[in-house]
């Protein structure tokens, strides 16, 4: 039996799309008898739900923007022998750095993993529903600019306020300006408590006023910053990047 075109139209305008493609299937199953009428329109729930739910996770991670779609699964903990495999698992899985809106700071040389790491934690957010977004320093830094010449920072700022969680990638490889390191500190300040917010930075924070010129808002946003927090620091780590042929991170 078919779908009839008024019946079509109406499950296209609700977007049941599976529905629709496994119609005939569905009506197999009702034939076969082995499905109760309750437990058949459960089935068909269920599995319309999982799809919408795969979709809009799929949805989430393109808008997220990763470069590279690093899982904790895959990271050479094997190569990092000075880092807590254990504590870091342990975090992920605990998930409080989303629930309890906790920063985590990487810090440590370039190509120890920071990167793999945080990215990682990003997309087990993501996985787990929420909204998030990657960002390098320097592209931030180059948002914070074009937005004040243009005076769209209120409208910046509020964008990157809505992200869930926000990873902002390879904190320290340029100078930032007065006025976008008021803009900085004004999006950290506001997303202190209410969200979570990923850094990798390959410079400890005593170095950190050594870009961001002020050293009264570099106190204060280390403050904030790392306020019930976690900070892992990866500064004993090794270089990942010595085989090319093993998963890089930097």
């Amino acid at each position: 039996m078919s779908l009839r075109e008024e019946l079509l139209q109406k499950l296209k305008y609700l977007r049941l799309g599976s529905l629709i493609a496994n119609w005939d299937g569905y009506l197999e199953l009702a034939r076969n008898g082995n499905y109760s009428h309750t437990r058949l329109l459960e089935h068909i729930i269920s599995e319309e739900y999982q799809i919408k739910k795969e979709n809009a996770c799929k949805m989430r991670m393109n808008k997220a923007r990763i470069p590279e779609k690093l899982v904790v699964e895959t990271f050479p903990f094997n190569r990092q022998p000075k880092l807590n495999k254990k504590n870091i698992v342990a975090m992920y899985d605990a998930f409080d750095y989303m629930t309890q809106c906790r920063n985590i700071i990487f810090i440590g040389p370039t190509g120890t993993g920071k990167t793999g790491l945080a990215t990682a934690f990003l997309i087990h957010a993501i996985h787990q529903g929420y909204h998030g977004f990657f960002i390098t320093f320097p592209d931030l830094v180059e948002c914070l600019y074009q937005s004040v010449a243009d005076h769209s920072d209120a409208k910046l700022i509020k964008k990157l306020l809505s992200y869930d969680c926000l990873l902002i990638d390879e904190l320290g490889y340029v100078e930032v300006e007065p006025l976008q390191v008021g803009l900085f500190f004004t999006l950290m300040h506001k997303r202190h408590k209410h969200k979570t917010t990923l850094i990798t930075s390959n410079l400890g924070f005593g170095q950190w006023s050594s870009f961001l010129k002020n050293n009264q808002l570099t106190a204060a946003l280390i403050d904030r910053l790392t306020e019930n927090s976690y900070v892992i620091n990866m500064k004993n780590c090794v270089s990942l990047r010595s085989r090319l042929d093993e998963a890089p991170g930097t």
